[in-house]
């Protein structure tokens, strides 16, 4: 059974940093791990995702230059640093597992989900 845990989540005030993790265990192989997040009365969006045997990394444009997607030696977790956080980050976070590919931003396209990690910034 696949299984992904996210931790760290939490309350920080804008302007501050807080580091998310995921580890994925009842499987041997995904071709990407990435993050999506939700906030009340909107949709799922992608956040930002790694491939996993090349390293390559996605990130949306709401994020880029403050978040920064990392994977362990492992390969089985993936980290979320949130740097520089606004009160618009403020959502609950997935952690998703990829195994076929296709456009990494599209919700359709993951195959595994955790439970998700509220992320609360205030201003």
């Amino acid at each position: 059974q696949v299984q992904l845990v996210e931790s760290g989540g939490g309350s920080v005030e804008a302007g501050g940093s807080l580091r998310l993790s995921c580890e994925a265990s009842g499987y041997t192989r995904s071709k990407w791990m990435g993050w999506f997040r939700q906030a009340p009365g909107k949709e799922r969006e992608g956040v930002a995702a790694m491939d996993v045997n090349y390293g390559g990394t996605y990130y949306a444009d709401s994020v880029r230059g403050r978040f920064t997607i990392s994977q362990g030696n492992a390969k089985t977790t993936v980290y979320l640093q949130m740097n520089s956080v606004k009160p618009e980050d403020t959502a609950v976070y997935y952690c998703a597992a990829n195994r076929y590919g296709g456009v990494w931003s599209e919700v359709r396209a993951w195959n595994y989900w955790g439970q998700g990690t509220q992320v609360t910034v205030s201003s």
